[in-house]
């Protein structure tokens, strides 16, 4: 693993990845938890709206993480590299706990969420080209939620604009709970119709 050097916090990171890759040293692995792991999970409770699942996906994060180590390099900041595979994992759970395989979390986690977290830990800044490409893809989706119906659009707002919970939503518009994942479902599923006739009229 070749040492980055780039930061205080970098140079940290390599030290004890090393200790953990090399020595096995157990105590490098929990320091490393203890580092990121809050973090981690605040971000992962924003995304799945439960504490319970929070924790588990986090525990999943570190341990696919470390499973894994030899493969990470110091081209990106090890906090980057986390946070992917935690987005991701998240990104899977959603998609498994919907059931549904038209589910665009991964454009509105990875266009909202992701893009932030990578600007901010990368070592590297978005190339003018990056940041144009990437404030496309927003837009896109952002247009994509306008022409939903009313309803739809609603729902889509408040669950992801506004990061209310399933419970929050269905006190908001007065409806049940079951009502509101069916209509976040459907609301996905026109939403991702919508984006691939966006994408086909560029």
């Amino acid at each position: 693993m070749e040492n980055p050097c780039t930061t205080d916090k970098a140079k940290r990171d390599y030290v004890l990845l090393r200790r953990a890759l090399e020595e096995n040293d157990q105590s490098a692995y929990a320091e490393l938890m203890r580092l990121y792991r809050d973090s981690i999970y605040y971000m992962l409770i924003k995304i799945v709206k439960n504490s319970d699942d929070a924790e588990d996906l986090t525990l999943e994060t570190f341990g696919k993480a470390f499973r894994y180590l030899d493969k990470y390099t110091p081209k990106y900041a090890f906090s980057t590299w986390l946070f992917r595979i935690a987005l991701n994992n998240s990104i899977d759970y959603i998609r498994h706990k919907n059931n549904s395989p038209q589910c665009v979390d991964n454009d509105l986690y990875e266009m909202d969420t992701e893009l932030l977290i990578d600007r901010s830990e990368s070592n590297s800044t978005p190339t003018p080209e990056q940041e144009v490409i990437d404030k496309q893809r927003i837009q896109m989706l952002r247009l994509a939620v306008t022409q939903l119906p009313d309803k739809y659009r609603k729902v889509i707002e408040l669950r992801y604009y506004d990061e209310l919970s399933y419970e929050e939503i269905a006190q908001t518009l007065d409806i049940s709970l079951s009502n509101v994942k069916i209509q976040l479902l459907r609301a996905k599923n026109m939403l991702s119709e919508i984006m691939v006739n966006i994408k086909h009229s560029i």
